[in-house]
Formats: structure tokens, sequence, C-alpha cells
């Protein structure tokens, strides 16, 4: 029900802000040919590994209470680890969330 709601708003995704520590990515598209131009099949492809931050929550609080922010920001290239996260369909476009702590790391 949630998603079919997303999908009628064109909007949804600028407004969307993860909460607390969660990242919402977007993966990077596989490649389909390789260096020497052979097209690839998509069972050899493999499963792509990085992503860029769409949004970001504004992170999770210490013992003390004190907030800590996220050391990612959107448009940050990050490393997935190969199973989780939380799929999401917006605009008929596949996100994903997933925990900052989750991440395996940034490149630079």
């Amino acid at each position: 029900m949630f998603l079919t709601a997303v999908r009628r708003s064109s909007n949804v995704l600028k407004s969307f802000k993860p909460l607390y520590d969660r990242v919402l990515v977007e993966r990077v598209a596989a490649e389909t040919k390789t260096k020497g131009g052979i097209m690839l099949p998509e069972k050899s492809q493999g499963k792509v590994l990085e992503a860029t931050v769409v949004s970001a929550g504004t992170g999770l609080r210490n013992e003390k209470g004190e907030l800590v922010a996220l050391t990612v920001k959107p448009g940050d290239r990050v490393l997935l680890p190969e199973y989780g996260g939380t799929k999401v369909i917006v605009e008929d476009k596949e996100y994903s969330i997933f925990r900052e702590s989750d991440l395996l790391g940034v490149f630079h």
C-alpha cells in the first residue's frame, strides 16, 4: 500500500529523508559489456556492490544522549555488503535502505 502511494507522488524522493542512522542508496548499473566490447548475459554480470548515497538520516544518539552525525552524505559512492538492506521502489526506480554501520566503505 505504501509503495503504491509513493509511485503516485512525483516529488517524494526529494522530500524523503531516512530516520536516524539509515541511508538511502541507488545501486550503480551493472556493466553489460567487457572492455573488449563483448556483451555479457545477465547471469554473468554479477551483483553490483557499489552505490550512490541519495539521502541520509540525521544520525544516532550515544549513551550520553548526544547526536552522532553520519559520516556519509548524499552524493558519496559507497561499497555495500553482498546481502542486506531493504528494497524500496519509488517512481519505478529501485533503491535500498541500509544502516550506516552496514556500509563497508566510502570511495574518495
